[in-house]
């Protein structure tokens, strides 16, 4: 079971930290990627973290905001955000593929393709 916790209400140009963990399974070892919906919007992948080496990838739109990373010894994947804008806004879901170690491109994998989800945490950017 994946888990995510974290979210709430910030204004713009705030800040949060998003925390996945899981239960029977452990997230150091495969890839891991952060997706966020928008209300009425589909899911869009955002960053993934490599398992191997921590690599990183980001998606355009949040490049240069938000931080992946990982801390092993808890099972845990953070997502910090930064620089929030009201486009922001949305439910933020972490995603694990058991196939998968390395990142591939962001967005260039179906969310079908991904084997574990957690239920989401959501985040409100207000201007």
């Amino acid at each position: 079971q994946v888990v995510e916790s974290g979210g709430g209400s910030v204004q713009a140009g705030g800040s949060l930290r998003l925390s996945c963990t899981a239960s029977g399974l452990t997230l150091d070892l495969y890839a891991i990627d952060w997706f966020r919906q928008a209300p009425g919007k589909e899911r869009d992948d955002l960053t993934c973290i490599s398992s191997s080496d921590s690599s990183t990838e980001y998606a355009d739109s949040v490049k240069g905001r938000f931080t992946v990373s990982r801390d092993s010894a808890k099972n845990m994947v953070y997502l910090q955000m930064n620089s929030l804008e009201p486009e922001d806004t949305g439910t933020y879901y972490c995603a694990a593929d058991i196939h998968r170690e390395r990142c591939t491109a962001i967005g260039s994998r179906p969310v079908w393709d991904y084997d574990y989800w957690g239920e989401g945490t959501k985040v409100t950017v207000s201007s």
